[in-house]
């Protein structure tokens, strides 16, 4: 485990969190004057391998060569010059750092980091962060990757937790959650909305399992599977093809069948390795879901008449209703949609998420 310091004055910057992947959702732009909750977990970080925020090249600008060569094969609106490497964290587990006022950029109802850094170290003056919290963005800190370096601490680093551990450990993604907006002149509007980290989740996928379509249907199983991904796979898809089949596949579920081309299978939350079957399912298109969201297709929670803990009196059921569905039909981030869709090498398809 380590600390991240200040590279002109040492100064300590953070608490001493533990890496993690980066969320599917880091960089997602949710709607338009609703409040988003913080992104990381506190004790976390994350880091962006690519490049993120100013200066900012249009796609016109850039040579196809050196587009290929940064892991981008079809056009973008932008790529970014900043340098690759960022780091996020919780707001938090910030330490030893000031607000510049002058570098407000955003001011909707927050903070959005677009005139740079806008948090600089308390010693020595250095900026060397970008705290995000304007509406529709994810709350966060983004700790610059040339400004901040790492320093080791005394505690030592848990192991990763298994497939098995996770698994039995781990907390499934609602698909639902309750959506608030900014300044309500009659109070908290709140309403019940498929949640932004599936849409983000399913932006991702989305475009993996068209490049795995090999310009032929795909069909999905029935369910919530179906009702996320169907619609747009027929949208975006041509009939009459012979189908290739995506099923639902991962740590303690059977075997996948031979008749899987695809499967849909988690990420592992600490270290970003996506899940690999063995025997001949291993030739299948492996699709990555984060963890919680491929927690819960796995295991939906069920609805229980009784507090999963604690007690009620005998004879009585809990009389609160299920959490609302949503009232609009599931939409694919188009955001994680398009980013993906332009890393990867063989596509088919058209960059609109149905």
């Amino acid at each position: 485990m380590f600390v991240f310091l200040c590279t002109r004055c040492d100064a300590m910057l953070t608490a001493p969190p533990s890496q993690v992947a980066l969320p599917v959702h880091a960089h997602q732009q949710y709607g338009n004057g609703l409040q988003l909750p913080v992104l990381m977990e506190s004790g976390t970080f994350a880091v962006d391998a690519e490049p993120w925020g100013r200066p900012w090249r249009t796609w016109e600008e850039i040579d196809p060569d050196e587009a290929a060569a940064r892991g981008v094969y079809a056009p973008v609106h932008a790529l970014s010059d900043a340098a690759p490497g960022a780091i996020v964290i919780a707001p938090g587990d910030a330490r030893g750092t000031m607000l510049i006022p002058e570098k407000g950029g955003g001011y909707c109802c927050g903070l959005d980091g677009g005139d740079g850094p806008n948090m600089a170290c308390e010693a020595c003056g250095l900026p060397v962060a970008s705290r995000i919290d304007d509406c529709s963005l994810w709350q966060a800190v983004w700790l610059a990757a040339d400004a901040v370096r790492r320093h080791p601490v005394h505690d030592a680093d848990a192991a990763p937790l298994s497939w098995a551990e996770l698994t039995a450990r781990g907390k499934g993604t609602p698909p639902f959650e309750p959506i608030t907006t900014w300044g309500s002149r009659l109070g908290v509007n709140r309403w019940w909305s498929w949640s932004p980290r599936w849409e983000a989740a399913a932006g991702r996928a989305l475009a993996h399992l068209l490049a795995a379509s090999e310009g032929r249907p795909v069909t999905v199983p029935d369910g919530l599977i179906a009702e996320v991904f169907r619609r747009a796979l027929d949208a975006l898809l041509p009939a009459g093809p012979p189908a290739r089949h995506a099923v639902l596949a991962g740590p303690g579920r059977p075997a996948p069948g031979a008749d899987a081309d695809i499967l849909l299978v988690p990420t592992h939350p600490q270290t970003g390795e996506t899940w690999a079957p063995a025997g001949p399912a291993a030739s299948a298109y492996p699709v990555p879901l984060p963890f919680g969201v491929w927690l819960w297709l796995a295991s939906p929670e069920p609805y229980l008449p009784v507090p999963a803990s604690g007690g009620m009196p005998d004879g009585v059921l809990r009389d609160d209703p299920h959490a609302p569905r949503p009232r609009h039909l599931f939409r694919a981030d188009q955001g994680a949609f398009q980013h993906t869709l332009a890393r990867l090498r063989s596509t088919t398809c058209g960059t609109s998420a149905g």
